[in-house]
């Protein structure tokens, strides 16, 4: 018979109830602050469904009621520098961070709304409604709520989609020399989410102060927990990963606030990681103001058990009992916010002229039209305070040296000259510079800020944006082969790219990702895609494609001054070449909006990026086509230089677009588009594009060719416009 040993999680997870003693020698200030914000929040969130059922919020609204107890009891003892971001049932959390940061203690509760309160619960409620005075511009709406100033790092509609950028915020916390901590909230639906758990490993393999608050209030929509787990006790997430973890009766505010207040000493002491499940309820059903028992997915018997245990009524007990208020306190508390909120919305609402007995939100209030693209991206100023220049006219003296040590060279340039800079991805710390030693040095000299992560692109991806929305670094990700983008395809479009559009505008995203087309080097199907094309159709994304090395020092710099994100896309089959880049110079810029001609001619308009302008080239010199060969290096749509794409398409009247990659994907369909619509009247011709095939490239070398665009197919193209010509 074989031997069984029984096996215990490596850190501790424990239930923690409060007792009666608890209660008689909790602070009655921190009793006070408990009573406040929990009647703020409750009375604010009436009104948000009041507001929704006279069809007032356009989208949804999430109630929290309920569930404030857990915001609550673990928000109130925080630090103004601490962070939380959460998801899209977040208002209470958003609420609580944002009062406790303008009014840490509520004091006397005979005077519970001042103006700076008030204030926090309008900006809020017009954001909610889609109005200019809110947080975000109206832009972010009930799922959306951030308040960077107040540590509110903003609410997330992807559910467990917020969690990696707040590891990337506890990373910031951690290596700016603080003792703060990031509180990631997010429901029982999340745990079961790669990137949740994706991120768990993360935080407590680098030891991060960050707080996983489960909020398990039972249900994901109408699908209960027992229905899609085995282990309901969501904080046995934590054991998992060798995480210590709480389980609290979310109900109990102060029961929340003692397993904060554990947790926080842990992750302020360098203990990283913690997780607090927090069983709750909501009230109502998932969006609106009716119940769950109404659609037939919870019995109303349940819903009255849990009302039962409603966290306003049991601090409002436990105060009373005490001696700490009255009945005549209780109901001046309620009155004052119901009273606050009566001039909030009077401030935002209106009778409607032309519906009697409705109202309608004051028309003045709405956003601006013109504001609808404002700040997709920035508008590139910071980098008027770099010198640039532009090497296909540099006169000094150049030297050789080969692509891929300019991708070295270039980043320990800049990570020695910026100690914001950090370097992450997959291996990029071993085999003498990752698999290509485009990060050969690096680990020797900068070890703190060059960071080998798990095979997790969710979440280091997100950890990447998490750091870049915090400012205080620049992150660096790679990807070590595009098509693994799609594997974090959240983090990059939903939350990197989006972020700061949909926030309002006003917090840059310092961030670069450099990944690599490695067509031709046989890897197949899930290896070898251009992303360019993707990318391109993402807003909020710069795009750079360097053809040579002195190209390559000026866009890496520039991307990494810009206060975007920039994707940066190299070519395996650049990297042995030998290039001419001007000698002693790494700290240039090549700014948006700088294509070059590396040819010029009078019958057709060339236009290409990476190895295929190289291609490109030769078969100009092959089939004697005379054309204007632009090298577009920057791709992005704000970033592409018309002004020269104009000028020689005015000139020549036939476009020819080359790229190696797959039709489906690719970037030539949204510029010959775009082509086409702004210089019709200039063309004589189709636009002619040069791209693979439908199908993903193989493993075959014999289909791998056949699947893309290479040299043979660029001569075909050229010698066709010859023919429309009539030179063949």
């Amino acid at each position: 018979m074989p031997q069984h040993t029984g096996l215990a999680p490596k850190t501790p997870w424990v239930e923690l109830c409060t007792t009666d003693d608890d209660w008689k020698s909790a602070d009655p200030a921190l009793l006070r602050t408990f009573l406040g914000q929990l009647q703020l929040i409750r009375t604010f969130e009436q009104v948000v469904l009041d507001l929704a059922g006279a069809g007032l919020v356009h989208g949804p609204a999430h109630s929290s009621i309920g569930q404030e107890g857990g915001a609550v009891g673990s928000i109130v003892g925080l630090r103004a520098s601490d962070a939380i971001n959460g998801s899209h049932r977040g208002h209470h959390q958003f609420l609580a961070k944002a009062i406790g940061f303008v009014r840490p203690d509520l004091g006397d509760l005979s005077e519970l709304v001042d103006t700076a309160t008030e204030d926090v619960l309008y900006r809020t409620l017009a954001e909610i409604l889609g109005l200019a005075p809110g947080f975000c511009h109206g832009r972010g709406g009930s799922m959306h709520l951030q308040w960077f100033e107040a540590g509110a790092l903003g609410t997330n509609a992807i559910v467990g989609g917020g969690v990696p950028l707040a590891a990337g915020n506890a990373w910031s916390q951690r290596h700016a020399g603080t003792s703060d901590v990031t509180v990631s909230y997010f429901g029982d639906g999340a745990t079961n989410i790669g990137s949740v758990l994706e991120t768990m490993n993360l935080a407590a393999a680098w030891n991060l102060p960050l707080v996983f608050f489960i909020e398990n209030n039972l249900y994901a929509v109408s699908t209960r927990v027992d229905e899609v787990t085995a282990e309901e006790r969501l904080s046995g997430r934590g054991a998992g990963f060798g995480i210590p973890a709480w389980r609290v009766d979310g109900m109990d505010p102060l029961a929340v606030h003692l397993a904060m207040e554990e947790a926080l000493e842990l992750a302020r002491n360098g203990g990283g990681p913690a997780v607090i499940e927090a069983e709750t309820y909501r009230y109502f059903h998932q969006n609106g103001p009716f119940s769950g028992s109404a659609f037939g997915y919870r019995t109303k018997e349940e819903e009255t058990q849990w009302r039962a245990r409603d966290p306003l009524d049991r601090v409002a007990t436990e105060m009373l009992e005490r001696g700490l208020i009255d009945e005549a306190g209780l109901a001046s508390v309620k009155e004052q916010a119901k009273a606050a909120m009566e001039r909030i919305v009077n401030r935002l609402v209106e009778a409607d002229p032309e519906t009697p007995g409705k109202r309608r939100i004051r028309p003045d209030l709405w956003p601006d039209t013109a504001f609808v693209n404002v700040g997709v991206r920035g508008d590139g100023s910071e980098l008027e305070q770099y010198p640039a220049l532009e090497p296909a006219n540099y006169t000094g003296e150049f030297e050789e040296r080969r692509f891929i040590d300019v991708v070295a060279g270039v980043m320990e340039r800049r990570m020695e000259n910026d100690h914001r800079i950090v370097v992450l991805g997959e291996d990029i710390h071993h085999l003498k510079g990752g698999t290509n030693g485009a990060t050969r040095g690096l680990v020797e000299r900068f070890p703190d800020r060059v960071l080998g992560t798990p095979i997790s692109e969710n979440a280091f991806a997100g950890l990447g944006g998490g750091i870049a929305l915090d400012t205080r670094f620049i992150p660096v990700i790679e990807f070590m082969y595009p098509d693994f983008l799609w594997v974090a395809a959240d983090q990059l479009f939903n939350q990197i790219g989006k972020a700061r559009h949909m926030f309002g505008g006003q917090n840059p995203v310092p961030l670069v990702m450099r990944t690599k087309v490695a067509i031709g080097s046989g890897y197949g199907s899930q290896h070898l895609m251009d992303p360019a094309g993707i990318m391109a159709t993402n807003p909020g994304w710069r795009i750079v494609a360097p053809s040579c090395a002195a190209d390559y020092i000026g866009l890496m710099n520039a991307a990494l001054a810009l206060k975007d994100p920039v994707l940066v896309i190299e070519h395996v089959d650049l990297y042995p070449r030998r290039d001419q880049v001007p000698a002693g110079e790494l700290d240039y810029i090549l700014p948006p909006g700088q294509a070059v001609l590396r040819c010029e001619g009078t019958q057709a308009t060339v236009i290409s990026y990476l190895s295929m302008v190289h291609h490109c080239d030769r078969a100009l010199d092959e089939t004697g086509l005379e054309a204007d060969l632009i090298d577009l290096r920057w791709l992005d749509r704000a970033s592409i230089d018309w002004d020269t794409i104009g000028e020689s398409v005015r000139k020549t009247n036939a476009v020819v677009i080359v790229e190696q990659g797959a039709e489906g994907t690719s970037y030539g369909a949204w510029l010959a588009d775009e082509i086409q619509r702004r210089y019709f009247d200039w063309l004589d011709q189709p636009v002619t594009r040069v791209t693979g095939q439908e199908a993903s490239p193989s493993i075959s070398k014999v289909l791998e060719r056949a699947a893309v665009a290479g040299y043979e197919e660029v001569v075909g193209a050229f010698e066709g416009v010859r023919r429309g010509l009539g030179e063949m």
